[in-house]
């Protein structure tokens, strides 16, 4: 009986031990993985930004003749 015990301790330790592993595969890759997506995003943010404020313009220059 023992020896049962000691082996689920055993599959628990190792189990905690890859979890802790995959944890930090995960949180180094989202930490570079992240800036870049969000900067894709942002950039596409002020593009489409932009688009409208150029539209604005072109209406108001419209109104204004």
């Amino acid at each position: 009986m023992e020896a049962l015990g000691n082996m689920g301790w055993m599959i628990l330790h190792y189990i905690v031990i890859i979890m802790g592993i995959a944890f930090i595969f995960y949180s180094v890759g989202s930490f570079f993985s992240k800036p870049q997506r969000e900067a894709r995003h942002d950039a596409k943010r002020m593009e489409d930004i932009e688009q409208k404020l150029d539209r604005i313009i072109e209406l108001l220059e419209e109104k204004g003749r």
